[in-house]
């Protein structure tokens, strides 16, 4: 097996797609697969066998979706820029202005998809401001104060997304903010897609309110085709990243084990979040004491000095070699990863149900060479 490497299990990824693809039927929805959290095309075919549509932000994206994927994208994108909003149209179901302004730009060009315009219900529960796109300022969306009273005519939906990795009750709390905000438009709607961050594959996520609460909003509007576009929900707790120690440092007592991996360029949203990844057979220790045996940094193998996080306590002292492995580390992760450094790329795999691991791809000088042609 090559190391590092990401490794996606295929039982734990199906248990996640049939969740999601129930409460589709139960609610009456259409959930899609949203590629700013996952977008390993390699996998697409089982994906087929569970949803229809994914949500793109972005030509790449939108192409990926129609030639990988095998579907038109659902887009939105903060602005369309001129050379590539026809090739986004041609790849899209469904197209989203962020803007008025864009929108009176671009609509007239926008023939043969769904219109959207995203719209910001003033309210969102996400604590950290770089993932809160309803934050005072943001340049997310519409408020309800700039729409016309009569939209106009080609306006088929609304987008709407206030949520990250958030539970069933933070939705219907803002549920009832979009609605006392946007409900009146809602007549000349077909549609209204609330966006990503329903974590509905994680353990305490409560799958059943948010079943009765799609099933409710259906009974109150039911000429709306409801869309949900999760990312991390997919690919939650459906693998790991596996590496190993390189090096144990020490400084005014600290230890530091440095790894095959960089936080910086593998696990960015552990340093942006940020967040501490579980890691197998270790605990975290907020507080630490400077006597507590087996304690570690973890240290990346990039330049950048603040490359690590802290601190792990072992149940032994680790060993060059050894394996680290973080848990739940496939969302979020190769769909943003990057090459800084020109440290070793992890490479990518699938557990498959037989036990048969399949190396979806691997990576060498010529995918950091290229980046720079």
């Amino acid at each position: 097996m090559p190391t590092p490497i990401y490794i996606i299990e295929e039982k734990k990824l199906r248990r996640n797609l049939t969740l999601i693809a129930g409460v589709a039927a139960k609610a009456d929805i259409e959930v899609i697969l949203a590629f700013k959290a996952f977008a390993l095309w390699k996998t697409f075919p089982i994906f087929r066998e569970y949803i229809r549509s994914t949500t793109a932000s972005s030509l790449a994206e939108a192409r990926l979706a129609f030639e990988a994927f095998g579907a038109p994208a659902h887009t939105y994108s903060p602005a369309y820029t001129d050379e590539e909003f026809d090739q986004i149209v041609a790849c899209s179901s469904h197209l989203t202005f962020n803007s008025l302004s864009q929108y009176e730009r671009f609509h007239e060009r926008a023939k043969g998809v769904s219109v959207g315009l995203r719209v910001n219900p003033e309210y969102s529960e996400v604590e950290t401001l770089l993932y809160n796109p309803c934050a005072p300022g943001t340049r997310f969306g519409v408020t309800a104060d700039k729409l016309p009273e009569t939209l106009p005519a080609d306006i088929r939906g609304f987008h709407c997304h206030c949520h990250c990795e958030s539970g069933a009750d933070v939705f219907e709390r803002t549920l009832r903010h979009i609605e006392e905000k946007f409900a009146r438009w809602f007549p000349q709607l077909e549609w209204i897609n609330f966006g990503g961050g329903h974590l509905m594959t994680r353990r305490d996520y409560d799958v059943d309110l948010l079943v009765r609460l799609m099933q409710g909003f259906r009974q109150r509007y039911p000429w709306l085709k409801v869309i949900l576009e999760p990312g991390s929900a997919f690919a939650w707790q459906t693998g790991p990243l596996v590496a190993h120690v390189v090096d144990i440092v020490e400084d005014k007592g600290i230890r530091t084990a440095i790894l095959d991996v960089s936080f910086t360029c593998h696990m960015p949203d552990c340093l942006e979040m940020p967040y501490h990844p579980d890691v197998r057979g270790a605990e975290h220790a907020s507080q630490p004491s400077p006597r507590t045996p087996h304690l570690y940094r973890l240290g990346g193998n990039s330049c950048l000095s603040g490359d690590f996080m802290e601190y792990w306590q072992f149940d032994h002292e680790l060993q060059v070699g050894e394996e680290i492995i973080f848990e739940d580390m496939i969302h979020y992760t190769t769909v943003k990863t990057n090459m800084f450094n020109g440290v070793r790329h992890p490479s990518i795999g699938m557990l498959h149900e037989d036990g048969k691991l399949e190396i979806l791809r691997e990576f060498d000088y010529s995918d950091y060479k290229n980046r720079m042609d």
